[in-house]
């Protein structure tokens, strides 16, 4: 059974503000996932991990590891990551 791949950061907060820092600045990682730069502020703010919808771009931009900047999506536990898109099984017999 693999063992869980211990978090690269202390909380997801802690990933998001390396990636701000990776990318430059808040208005930069607010254009990388076509957001307003007031809403990064408000996930820094309150302390918010990045929004799941935004973590593979941001993980691509920054090398910042997906289960660091949301382990509730994207958890570390092998097999468990929530797939990007639903899977639809198409009934060939007919």
């Amino acid at each position: 059974m693999p063992v869980p791949q211990a978090s690269t950061y202390a909380s997801p907060e802690e990933a998001l503000r390396r990636a701000v820092e990776c990318v430059g600045s808040q208005a930069a990682l607010a254009r990388l996932v076509g957001v307003a730069q007031p809403s990064v502020w408000r996930w820094l703010k309150q302390g918010q991990a990045l929004p799941g919808r935004h973590v593979l771009v941001v993980e691509k931009a920054t090398g910042i590891s997906r289960h660091d900047l949301n382990p509730v999506f994207y958890p570390h536990e092998a097999g468990a990551e929530v797939p990007s898109s639903p899977s639809v099984q198409l009934d060939s017999t007919r």
